[in-house]
């Protein structure tokens, strides 16, 4: 298992300087991959070119560019470049975001998600291949009919014919596409004992292809809070769980939220939720069972956030990516290697 860091996107209590600094940080200490995501602020694509050209070996990678936010011909594009910009190590993750900001945002129908997502990635496919871009879906047609376009290629030749690609999935159809058609898979709230459901998903989409479950990337993105005390650790990614399960999307569909029913919080997950949309936030947070939160973090002391490490490798994770709660940059930093450490102290790192 290896070790990934998940910046998220930038924040009100964020700069692009802290992340640079812990991007730098996690490559110092042979981190395999940092990622930066997006929402409806800062963009992650433009975040990793500036990262990759003051890194030396981590790789890059989208978590995620937002299906809805760009064509896929300019997805390719941009993936291509920062491929070429920094040495062929660009991953690129994708996902549809949610109804919400996908319509809301990007002015772009969440509807057929799914089909829209495999569209997407065949054009990305082949147009990073260097392959004339002809293509006639349901939902895109490349070039259009009875106009004066036609099918073009990639116009230089970036450094990999082939650049990982990487899908952010939470349903069971989803999971499965993802095994199906992509390099490896950005989970959330990924619980070791509740990652045989999840799984069994992703080797149905691989079998679809005549491959197995190996050489795909289970990318979990877990929180960690170094601490002594597992509880007050735990305080601190309250919050953040009571944002996705509770006001990430509507009550109708809140995709963390069916995760959160699924792996057996229902009754939790549907008073965290009433509370939230009650704009009852800390009564949310509150709401959360510990149990959850602690099945899907790393909490408490080095040595069992190293034993937490060996139930995830068990579990098929492949790279381990963390998100910090830390209050400053020199706390993230600290905590980068103390997680190095316990990786060490596992005895599951590649």
């Amino acid at each position: 298992m290896r070790l990934g860091l998940s910046l998220g996107y930038q924040t009100a209590w964020s700069t692009p300087a802290d992340h640079l600094a812990l991007a730098q940080e996690a490559d110092r200490l042979g981190y395999s991959v940092v990622w930066a995501a997006e929402a409806y602020g800062s963009d992650s694509p433009s975040m990793l070119a500036w990262m990759a050209g003051q890194t030396e070996r981590i790789d890059v990678g989208a978590a995620v560019m937002q299906i809805p936010a760009r064509t896929p011909a300019a997805t390719a594009m941009t993936a291509a470049t920062i491929d070429a910009l920094s040495g062929g190590r660009f991953r690129l993750g994708l996902g549809v975001s949610g109804p919400q900001v996908s319509e809301g945002w990007h002015g772009v129908r969440f509807a057929k998600p799914l089909a829209r997502t495999r569209e997407f990635v065949d054009i990305v496919k082949l147009a990073i291949a260097r392959k004339e871009v002809a293509y006639d879906g349901e939902h895109y047609t490349l070039p259009l009919p009875d106009g004066p376009g036609k099918a073009l290629r990639l116009g230089f030749h970036p450094p990999r014919e082939h650049i990982p690609i990487y899908l952010a999935a939470v349903g069971p159809k989803n999971l499965e596409l993802a095994g199906e058609i992509a390099d490896g898979w950005l989970a959330v709230f990924y619980a070791p004992e509740f990652a045989e459901e999840q799984l069994a998903s992703v080797r149905a989409g691989r079998a679809k292809v005549g491959k197995e479950l190996a050489g795909f990337d289970v990318v979990p993105s877990v929180p960690v809070v170094i601490g002594d005390d597992v509880a007050s650790c735990a305080e601190l990614v309250r919050w953040y769980a009571a944002l996705y399960v509770g006001g990430m999307g509507s009550r109708e569909q809140n995709f963390y939220n069916q995760l959160a029913t699924r792996m057996g919080y229902g009754d939790a997950a549907r008073d965290v939720q009433d509370l939230y949309l009650a704009k009852r936030q800390r009564d949310a947070a509150a709401a959360v069972p510990m149990e959850f939160i602690d099945r899907t973090s790393l909490l408490g002391p080095k040595e069992r956030v190293a034993e937490r490490m060996r139930e995830y490798a068990a579990a098929g994770v492949t790279t381990l990516s963390v998100t910090l709660f830390v209050a400053d940059r020199d706390s993230g930093v600290q905590t980068l290697r103390t997680v190095a450490e316990a990786l060490d102290l596992s005895g599951v790192g590649e």
